[in-house]
């Protein structure tokens, strides 16, 4: 049972004022076991947190993935540099000569924007050589592992419309709380709308308006991959031709495994363009996996790209001054 309520967990979590009680008449048991099943899983880092998710570029703020090439000499402070800054969220090692990879977000407002932050962390980590991989085309991103082993191994990956929305003040409010872990409480709402002064239906229903806008993807849980048995997880780059990326794209999108998908652009250094995230328990599913893949597309080649060391994941917190601070305090590396 433990695993089917992690993966129920993981698709949309009740937004309800009790949450844990709608599970536990889901799963036919009572409240109180569920809060401590749940529970449990949190103290074993199973689960890693549960809010709301958000699109970061439908909030305004530019992103990318970057690759660094650090000397090994110069990693850990290559490493407690890049962690300092408020829009890296992911921060890996993996096995190429691009050595470091992480994800970097920089808010409407920032004083050095993207591509300026960049240059100046490169330069403060003593990178030797960077590329700048940002989102061309995005084809999918759902992290949800199947812990039930009830997933299908190929879905539709559907294409939302969205509705246009203009967010208000009290928007920017739940946004800011929405985005922190909840407690594993009766009413883990509560706290939240007793500080912004609302009550349950103006809170769930801002929620739902953000949903449709597509500014928030879903309300759900995240798992640490490794806690919870998934010890093989690679991100796989692809060399596709790109006027048939699109159909290649949403083919490797479809296969329930792949919690991400992209198109970024190729470099004279970097002949990648496809990216794509798999988990699986094992380094044979991925092969195995890879094999079937591969017997689908058209590539010229493809690369594992395995993290050897997790130097930081988090979650970006959005309307805060923490940008602001750090750009103030290194615009001495600018130049």
């Amino acid at each position: 049972m433990k695993d089917k309520i992690l993966y129920e967990l993981q698709k949309n979590f009740p937004l309800t004022k009790r949450p844990f009680l709608t599970l536990a008449d889901k799963f036919s048991i009572t409240e109180d076991e569920m809060l401590q099943i749940i529970q449990k899983e949190k103290d074993d880092q199973i689960i890693r947190q549960t809010s709301a998710i958000f699109d970061t570029k439908k909030l305004g703020y530019k992103s990318s993935l970057v690759a660094f090439r650090i000397d090994k000499k110069d990693m850990d402070e290559a490493v407690a540099t890049l962690n300092s800054h408020p829009g890296i969220s992911h921060n890996y090692e993996r096995n190429h000569e691009f050595n470091v990879w992480f994800t970097l977000a920089t808010p409407p407002n920032s004083l050095l924007g993207l591509d300026d932050t960049i240059k100046v962390l490169a330069k403060m980590a003593h990178a030797k050589e960077y590329i700048a991989l940002p989102t061309l085309k995005l084809f999918k991103i759902m992290v949800q592992l199947d812990t039930a082993n009830s997933a299908k191994k190929k879905q539709v990956v559907k294409t939302k419309k969205f509705k246009d929305i203009i967010l208000t003040d009290l928007h920017k409010q739940i946004i800011k709380y929405a985005q922190e872990d909840i407690k594993i409480t009766q009413e883990p709402f509560l706290e939240t709308i007793n500080k912004i002064g609302i009550d349950y239906d103006t809170f769930f229903d801002s929620l739902q308006e953000l949903q449709d806008a597509g500014i928030m993807r879903r309300f759900a849980t995240i798992l640490n991959h490794r806690k919870a048995g998934f010890n093989s997880n690679a991100m796989v780059v692809w060399d596709v031709d790109e006027q048939n990326a699109e159909e290649i794209g949403q083919k490797i999108a479809a296969y329930s495994v792949v919690s991400h998908c992209y198109l970024r652009p190729k470099y004279p250094n970097w002949q990648y363009n496809l990216f794509s995230m798999i988990h699986a328990k094992s380094k044979k599913d991925i092969d195995n996996i890879l094999k079937e893949m591969g017997n689908e597309i058209d590539f010229k080649s493809n690369k594992l790209l395995f993290s050897t060391k997790e130097f930081k994941k988090v979650r970006i917190k959005y309307f805060t001054d923490d940008t602001k601070d750090w750009e103030n305090k290194n615009l001495i590396h600018r130049d």
